[in-house]
């Protein structure tokens, strides 16, 4: 049985206009899947509907199943007993969902209670252990900080920690690197990465990034206006596109080289 099943999945919010449409795939257990597609192709729409967190204006119809359960059937409390430990959500901007006047030491003591068994003491020395891991190496003193006292990235990759402090078995990822620089992201990627080696988490990404999707994933999905039009093995899909949508999205990938840079 697969990690994840999805068949004919739409999700609606105006009873006409669907955000995501008709969407079928699987994951296995321990693949690594990037979903790639323009801004409002309805990428990160899917993933709050895989973690149900989708508005109630929201309308679904078709199968969404993680670990077996079919997602929009859960009440609310068995949804918010997954999340955590066996699946965990990147936002692409994890500073809009820390409290402000929260000190980041606290909120990550309360994510761990919430979710595990953590005295104070070993909630603090995992968050020390997890803020190192995603390089932010003056670990205490993040710990002490109020989010705004932090930078973007720096917020940023606290929410990569804290996601991947539990080991999830499922990781959802929105654009988790956009607000990082080109140095961070690599560290970042690599991190994700080996969540999979060590602990067999499975990973699904959504990103506009096609050089973090062909490096990191097993297999590539593209959307366009919320359909899925084509997924594949990365190595396949960069290099024999079937449909002209992904042709021409990677037809727009800048090269080094090219005339455009000049």
């Amino acid at each position: 049985m697969a990690l994840l099943e999805i068949e004919k999945y739409s999700i609606t919010y105006d009873g006409l206009r669907s955000a995501v449409d008709n969407v079928s795939f699987h994951v296995e257990e321990g693949e690594i899947i990037s979903i790639v597609g323009e801004s409002g192709s309805g990428k990160s729409t899917l993933l709050h509907g895989i973690l149900g967190l989708l508005p109630r204006s929201a309308a679904t119809r078709g199968s969404l199943r993680v670990f077996g359960k079919e997602i929009p059937s859960l009440s609310e409390a068995e949804q918010r007993a997954m999340r955590g430990v066996d699946m965990a959500v990147i936002f692409q901007d994890t500073g809009r969902y820390l409290n402000p006047i929260g000190r980041i030491g606290k909120q990550f003591w309360q994510y761990l209670r919430v979710h595990g068994n953590y005295t104070r003491e070993q909630a603090h020395d995992l968050a020390v252990e997890r803020l190192k891991r995603v390089h932010l190496t003056d670990a205490e003193r993040v710990l002490n900080s109020y989010p705004f006292e932090l930078s973007g990235g720096m917020r940023q990759r606290v929410g990569i920690a804290m996601a991947m402090a539990l080991q999830p078995k499922l990781l959802l990822a929105d654009e988790p690197t956009s607000a990082l620089d080109v140095t961070i992201q690599a560290q970042i990627v690599r991190q994700m990465m080996e969540l999979r080696r060590e602990y067999g988490t499975t990973i699904i990404i959504v990103t506009h990034n096609m050089g973090v999707a062909s490096y990191m994933s097993d297999r590539i999905g593209v959307m366009k206006n919320g359909r899925l039009v084509e997924m594949a093995p990365a190595e396949e899909l960069i290099y024999s596109p079937k449909d002209q949508y992904t042709r021409s999205l990677l037809s727009a990938v800048i090269e080094l080289d090219d005339e455009r840079m000049a």
